[in-house]
């Protein structure tokens, strides 16, 4: 009975969000807020906002054939286009290095430069969603952080890139592979590889290559050697920063075996399985290894890139300590855990051995936040 009534408000709750959001102006999720509350501005370097906002207008320059992730966002009115998200990125570093010529405090830290040069598109949470996926899951900590997504705030998350220990050579202990694209692939293209369903990156699920199928065939050269837990932290996470003989290693997710992610299920559960490729730091989007962006730590956001598209400027506002505070972070990566999901940002926080580490630091941070859009106002006329 509990149960019942559990999921007959569920429903209601579903059909009233779900008017109320086809009630809203055209921008769908999004509406100008020409009177953001911001609070205190979280502590970030102007400069890491600046390289990861370059690095992004520069892949939106540079690939304009990637429909998925280089447009104005599916979401949106006329109000919001390319154009404009391009010169907000642009208008970033200007800001930045205009204040480092000057000697001066970063700009980028004051709430009244920001409401003065910047409009504001207040975010509403696809509750609707969010609460259909929680009544699916099997995981009783997600439907209820799902559940209590409130009306006027996006669901805050936090990821970081896992620091990992690992060995060159496979041992009792660290017995699971992180692999390379398997060897009948190399030098393919992703289209190329894309059109040939019978490659081997195509036909074993996670379960299958924990269980050695790659090791036993020898299909694929094993980067490093992790320990089993490592192995699905990593996956989920999508890079690992690994320490291999004293010394600091990159790897990054590559091509993934055609599985789609499953929001509703836990990760060991996943059929899904990434292919690594070592790189020289911490990498974001990209179609392709070769074009991913580099990203920084408390100034990017993982998100949903097919429908807000790539390069958006987002400010997000919450209590910490009893005290408003707000922060700024390009939207310059994804996941599988984005799709179809506008009620979520995931914040890039640093690198961490596990849980324990990852949540002393960040404990104080809430699990929701009110969230903008932000882009840069035209130039006055003079």
């Amino acid at each position: 009975m509990i149960f019942l009534m559990r999921f007959c408000f569920s429903l209601l709750l579903v059909i009233a969000i779900s008017f109320h959001t086809f009630a809203q102006a055209p921008a769908g999720f999004f509406n100008l807020d020409k009177a953001p509350k911001l609070g205190k501005m979280a502590s970030f370097k102007a400069s890491e906002l600046c390289d990861v906002a370059d690095k992004t207008q520069s892949y939106l320059n540079q690939f304009t054939e990637d429909n998925f992730a280089v447009h104005a966002g599916k979401v949106f009115d006329e109000s919001v286009t390319l154009v404009k998200v391009e010169q907000t990125l642009e208008f970033i570093c200007q800001t930045y290095r205009e204040d480092v010529r000057a000697k001066r405090q970063s700009r980028l830290h004051d709430q009244e430069f920001l409401t003065t040069h910047f409009d504001f598109y207040r975010w509403t949470p696809d509750i609707a969603t969010a609460l259909k996926i929680a009544l699916k899951s099997t995981n009783a900590r997600k439907s209820s952080m799902l559940n209590a997504i409130p009306t006027d705030k996006i669901f805050l998350t936090k990821y970081y890139t896992k620091l990992l220990i690992a060995s060159d050579v496979k041992t009792a202990v660290y017995n699971q592979a992180l692999y390379s694209l398997p060897y009948d692939e190399t030098g393919l293209t992703l289209a190329e590889a894309n059109n040939d369903l019978t490659i081997t990156r195509n036909k074993f699920t996670r379960q299958e290559v924990i269980a050695g199928v790659l090791e036993e065939k020898k299909l694929a050269k094993a980067l490093i050697w992790l320990t089993e837990e490592a192995l699905h932290d990593v996956l989920l996470q999508g890079t690992g920063v690994v320490e291999v003989n004293g010394q600091r290693r990159y790897f990054n997710v590559h091509r993934n075996n055609g599985i789609a992610y499953d929001y509703a299920i836990g990760k060991r559960d996943q059929a899904r399985y990434w292919y690594f490729s070592e790189v020289p730091s911490i990498m974001g989007y990209g179609e392709t290894l070769e074009s991913k962006i580099a990203i920084r730590p408390q100034v990017s956001f993982a998100g949903n890139v097919d429908q807000l598209g790539l390069g958006k400027l987002f400010m997000v506002s919450y209590k910490q300590a009893g005290e408003e505070i707000s922060r700024l972070g390009v939207l310059s990566d994804q996941g599988g855990a984005f799709d179809n999901n506008l009620f979520q940002l995931d914040l890039l926080v640093d690198s961490y051995f596990g849980w324990e580490d990852y949540h002393q630091a960040n404990k104080d941070l809430p699990d929701y936040a009110s969230a903008w859009l932000m882009l840069m106002k035209p130039p006055q006329k003079q």
